[in-house]
């Protein structure tokens, strides 16, 4: 098959890959500063507990598990992007390409219908008046909305980088596995 084969849908779609980058370097750059977040707090929390001149905060335990729960579910997105999430792959070698691209898709496309549950829930959840009205009991003024936002928030990322796996997987179809292996090895 030649490049003139592959529907043109394709080459539109490869000028927004900087787009898919960039929102890929965004969120890694969050789960960072998450992370880092979570070790200065844990730190501090357990340096308070045996140094006697360090107070150890309240609201730490919250606030670290609600910034874990922020990076758990955003890196989840981040590994549909590197397709580095758990999958079976013990039968990929004794497959038909075809087929195995139909299994990714439809892999995908199930992953997509979790991100967009998540998305519909979630924002419910959020606006829930459970959501709204309660409180952390460590920091009363702090609402538990932001202990369930992340649900939703991780929903729209994962259905970014679904959508991006689905067009490579539809993209995959129309190139040889030749063009496909270089087409992978660039990205």
């Amino acid at each position: 098959m030649s490049e003139t084969k592959v529907p043109s849908v394709f080459r539109s779609l490869e000028k927004i890959k900087p787009l898919y980058d960039w929102t890929y370097k965004i969120l890694m750059f969050v789960c960072k500063i998450l992370l880092i977040g979570d070790i200065v707090i844990t730190c501090w929390s357990v340096a308070g507990r045996y140094i006697p001149f360090i107070t150890d905060p309240h609201w730490s335990e919250e606030v670290v598990l609600t910034l874990m729960v922020y990076m758990t579910v955003l890196s989840a997105s981040l590994a549909i992007r590197r397709m580095a999430h758990i999958r079976m792959t013990a039968f990929d070698n004794y497959l038909p390409r075809k087929v195995l691209l139909v299994l990714d898709l439809l892999a995908d496309i199930a992953v997509m219908v979790l991100g967009i549950y998540l998305v519909v829930y979630g924002i419910r959840f959020c606006n829930s008046p459970l959501s709204i009205n309660g409180k952390y009991a460590s920091i009363p003024t702090l609402s538990k909305f932001w202990q369930y936002l992340p649900v939703p928030v991780a929903g729209v990322s994962m259905i970014i980088f679904e959508l991006e796996q689905i067009f490579r997987h539809l993209e995959a179809f129309w190139l040889p596995a030749d063009d496909k292996n270089e087409k992978e090895a660039k990205a």
